[in-house]
């Protein structure tokens, strides 16, 4: 593919259907027998995991506030080989943040017009119907730099509702894509951090072989196709972020699994071994590892069954004497001294740090992060810069030990989650997404 042909799946909004709609269009497209490379627009590592499982390729994300222009080529060239590229915006298509990141401020409107893909924008026509075009309008009139595909209309309640929202498009010259019919099936099982993970599916291919014949159904696939634009894929392959050691320790389970794919994939490039164990199943890390990794994810579900994995502890305490182990937010938790669950129960976790959090005093903590550290961590220097994505509702009891790193949010707004370092062990609840690189 000497151009990265595209297409933005997006919405005025969250909860409008496009992750229906882009896991559906994902194995679609797959089954005609096109190379599909998924992208995800913004701080998110559970779609990426759904996207890998529709398209049989992995996804990586994409996001102008964290990333430099480095990055960003070094991500779009993951594209190399495939067919069309289909990305799954954040939120609304222009929501961000308010101030500029390393190259913008994270909406998916810059992702798309950076990479030169139209956007499909997923309209809920719910309770509307030619008004939908009036919302329709505004958003391609918002950038007419932006290129605009189309619109499919969601949640469509018979054919008159379909017509009269037709009539509104047309009257305002913007193309319908597809127009999908009301259906309360169509959804993914939820949590509180939104979708739960696609290995926690109970049934994940048969959802997304149903969601593919309904868009086959319902869609112009061919319309579709020829609505993908790009621009050239650059020549020379910039590289990913670096590993922290040559050969990591990751937990890797039900518990762990929120690592950014293009962290995994640079660590790989770099000859890096990746030595995956699991936590849950009371495995220890590797003893040859050069350093352990523990993820974000979701040990307050699985605090019980944690505490109680002496193996997993053992050989935590037993590295961590020598060689650095780092935890991300989730992680973080489970390198603590104690996690206490939505109904008060107090688990001892690893003790390799004092942190106590609890999910009995849920807090909501959500948004870009900028740390400096203020010591070095797995693989990275005193003083470096980092970026990443906060994301979670524990709320912290006790933080003892000497704070990792001085953080701060989008608007540089300091944050009191600063993360933890004793010895060779440290955590932070930010996912860390990369780090600055001087110019």
């Amino acid at each position: 593919m000497t151009e990265m042909r595209g297409l933005m799946i997006s919405a005025p909004s969250s909860g409008t259907g496009k992750t229906t709609v882009m896991l559906g269009l994902l194995r679609a497209l797959a089954d005609e027998g096109l190379n599909v490379q998924p992208f995800k627009s913004g701080p998110d590592y559970i779609d990426p995991a759904f996207h890998f499982a529709a398209a049989k390729r992995a996804s990586f994300n994409l996001d102008t506030w964290a990333m430099d222009e480095q990055l960003l080529t070094a991500i779009s060239h993951q594209a190399q080989g495939a067919d069309i590229c289909i990305a799954e915006g954040s939120m609304g298509l222009y929501d961000g943040v308010a101030t500029r990141g390393q190259t913008g401020f994270g909406s998916s409107a810059e992702t798309a017009q950076r990479m030169g893909w139209p956007v499909v924008l997923v309209v809920d026509v719910g309770g509307q119907a030619q008004s939908a075009a009036a919302t329709a309008l505004g958003f391609q009139a918002y950038n007419p730099e932006l290129p605009f595909a189309g619109v499919i209309l969601n949640r469509c309640a018979s054919p008159r509702h379909e017509r009269l929202a037709r009539v509104g498009m047309d009257h305002v010259g913007i193309p319908v894509l597809g127009v999908l019919p009301r259906r309360g099936d169509l959804t993914l099982p939820e949590r509180h951090l939104g979708l739960i993970q696609a290995v926690e599916h109970p049934d994940l291919e048969a959802a997304i072989t149903g969601y593919a014949d309904f868009l086959r159904e319902h869609v112009d696939l061919e319309a579709i196709k020829d609505a993908a634009l790009g621009h050239a894929l650059p020549t020379a392959a910039a590289q990913l972020p670096k590993p922290p050691a040559q050969r990591i320790a990751l937990a890797r389970d039900a518990a762990f699994s929120f690592t950014y794919p293009h962290l995994l994939a640079g660590w790989r490039e770099a000859g890096a071994e990746i030595i995956p164990f699991s936590p849950l199943a009371d495995e220890a890390p590797d003893a040859s590892a050069d350093v352990i990794w523990l993820p974000g994810g979701y040990p307050e579900l699985h605090a019980g069954t944690l505490a109680a994995a002496s193996t997993f502890k053992a050989g935590l305490h037993k590295h961590a004497k020598t060689r650095p182990v780092h935890g991300e937010c989730g992680g973080y938790m489970a390198l603590g001294e104690a996690l206490i669950d939505k109904d008060g129960n107090r688990h001892q976790m690893a003790g390799l740090l004092g942190l106590v959090t609890s999910y009995e005093k849920r807090k909501f903590h959500l948004g870009y992060r900028r740390a400096v550290l203020n010591e070095a961590m797995a693989g990275l220097d005193a003083n470096q810069a980092l970026r990443g994505h906060e994301f979670h509702y524990s709320t912290i009891l006790e933080q003892p030990d000497a704070p990792l790193a001085q953080v701060f949010d989008a608007d540089a707004n300091p944050v009191p989650e600063t993360g933890s370092k004793r010895g060779h062990v440290s955590g932070t609840f930010f996912h860390l997404i990369t780090q600055e690189t001087s110019e």
